[in-house]
């Protein structure tokens, strides 16, 4: 069984082909970042008409890197949600097109589900994939620029949220902090590459604590930079957000990326560590453009007893390879197909 799936629920495009599951045969992807850095961030109308100009020669690709045509393609998955509104469009409808003309099977696919789908890709021919497969029950870390959750899987398409941001986003706290210190978008590699000048303990910025343990808050701790950032700029409150970075010396401006990150990470931490001391899963991984913090994955390494299993980079990010294993995967689970005539975009789609 083999499945393309098309990704567009953001700023990149993605196609891939994948077989049974776990064998990566091509992942295709267009970025679309230094498009959007000279913004600082996603704009939606700019990130849907790079989709349109890209999506069809980015599913060329995809089959050519795979080696196959569209008669050795047995379904095609699409993300239908969560996403900008005009990115998930323009790949719903060139999945619907393609299911229609090609006569495939369509299956939508949940993005958030996607990235833990990453997971379970084990097999590839000079493509980055995962050592081995996780096992169940799977408590997954999903953290991204509009994600973060802690998901506990008995199974596959079996799972229940324990927690889930209130507020931002991990990835998206992140952003907002490049942003203030004057780092490129996007933030999060930004901030983890000026980390490594600074001194994470040199500001004890603060983690949140919530009636549900297992939730996430970052608007705190974003607050508390951004006050500490004007005390050292020479200002106070009312201080422009958009003037510190000027006046901010080099190494306050490394000293307070170290210690944000810090903080922004041992608060998914600790919530995953006590996750997992509650349910004892068999596996633990972490999925989300986020995952690719190697200070992330240090603390984890390092509190959690077990061995924590990763997907490459490749995988982390935004890519078709994950949604083309989920649909597999609801292939393989006997979830049936969608009518390419009546799929519906869910922006708002949750867990």
């Amino acid at each position: 069984m083999t499945i393309l799936g098309i990704e567009s629920s953001c700023d990149e495009t993605g196609v891939a082909v994948v077989e049974d599951g776990r064998r990566l045969l091509s992942n295709a992807v267009l970025s679309q970042i230094d498009l959007h850095r000279e913004f600082g961030g996603i704009v939606p109308e700019v990130a849907a008409r790079s989709h349109l100009e890209g999506i069809i020669p980015t599913c060329q690709k995809a089959l050519a890197d795979a080696g196959l045509d569209w008669s050795q393609i047995d379904g095609i998955g699409v993300t239908y949600g969560a996403g900008l509104a005009g990115s998930l469009l323009i790949g719903a409808l060139t999945a619907q097109t393609l299911a229609i003309v090609k006569d495939k099977p369509l299956f939508a696919c949940n993005h958030v589900e996607g990235h833990v789908y990453a997971n379970f890709l084990i097999e590839s021919t000079g493509l980055d994939v995962c050592a081995k497969p996780p096992d169940f029950p799977l408590l997954a870390l999903i953290v991204s620029g509009k994600h973060s959750q802690l998901v506990l899987f008995e199974d596959h398409f079996n799972y229940r949220l324990l927690g889930q941001a209130i507020d931002d986003a991990i990835g998206e706290a992140f952003d907002k902090i490049a942003r203030l210190l004057g780092l490129p978008y996007p933030g999060g590699p930004s901030i983890a590459k000026l980390a490594l000048e600074g001194n994470e303990k040199a500001f004890a910025f603060p983690k949140a604590r919530l009636n549900n343990r297992f939730d996430f808050s970052f608007s705190g701790l974003k607050t508390a930079v951004l006050r500490q950032s004007q005390h050292l700029a020479g200002g106070d409150h009312r201080l422009s957000s958009l003037e510190v970075a000027d006046s901010l010396p080099d190494q306050a401006r490394a000293d307070l990326a170290a210690s944000f990150q810090m903080a922004a990470v041992e608060t998914v931490v600790d919530k995953t560590v006590i996750a997992y001391e509650e349910y004892r899963p068999a596996s633990v991984v972490i999925a989300g453009g986020v995952a690719c913090n190697l200070e992330l994955r240090r603390l984890l390494n390092e509190r959690l007893p077990l061995e924590m299993i990763y997907a490459p980079p490749s995988l982390c990010t935004d890519n078709g390879a994950m949604i083309a294993c989920l649909a597999c995967h609801q292939v393989m689970r006997s979830r049936p197909p969608v009518d390419p005539y009546s799929l519906t975009i869910n922006p708002s789609l949750s867990m």
